[in-house]
């Protein structure tokens, strides 16, 4: 029988970088800015119920560039846990019965807040320009229902101005990596 040298953290995926990341016990250093780029530019916003491919790393930028200047990084970083999880649906995701998600979820945030040095609660600017990308979107990419039909309703938001034009997947990861480079002043 072989000692174990390491603490075991249980199973992990394999990142779009070739690295061990390990969804239960995330630790900062798991994680990367290429693979949060390129998860999130490979998923799709609405869980894909959109009239066009929309990529959540667009939405991240766009929310990025709706909030002050101290808090466009936690913009840009909001849904990073999802590079690592998915991107379920709001609905879903406030049932009690998904609740062990939402702990895991916060996991993962919390350890990309600690590796891009953020706080770790969440700014409520985000937060007010998530919801207003949120309508937008709705506006521009779904098909059209009544606000009133809307299970989670957003009274007082309004929708972004600009029109949202979606980008491919190859597209939105570069937006999403300049935006960072831009924001942090890194060299990739």
């Amino acid at each position: 029988m072989t000692k174990r040298t390491k603490v075991d953290r249980g199973n992990w995926i394999q990142t779009y970088t070739g690295r061990h990341f390990y969804p239960l016990y995330p630790l900062p250093e798991d994680i990367c800015i290429e693979d949060i780029a390129h998860s999130l530019s490979n998923k799709c916003r609405f869980t894909g119920h959109c009239l066009s491919y929309y990529s959540v790393a667009q939405h991240s930028v766009l929310v990025s560039r709706n909030v002050p200047d101290e808090d466009k990084l936690w913009g840009l970083l909001h849904d990073a846990s999802e590079a690592y999880l998915a991107d379920l649906a709001k609905p879903i995701k406030i049932l009690p019965e998904f609740k062990i998600f939402v702990t895991i979820e916060n996991r993962i945030q919390k350890a990309v807040c600690e590796r891009f040095g953020l706080p770790e609660l969440q700014p409520e600017t985000t937060h007010v320009a998530d919801k207003r990308c949120l309508l937008a979107e709705k506006r521009d990419l779904t098909i059209s229902v009544p606000e009133s039909e809307w299970q989670i309703k957003h009274p007082g938001i309004v929708p972004f101005d600009d029109i949202i034009v979606p980008m491919l997947p190859v597209e939105a990861e570069r937006f999403f990596l300049d935006e960072f480079k831009l924001l942090t002043r890194s060299i990739l």
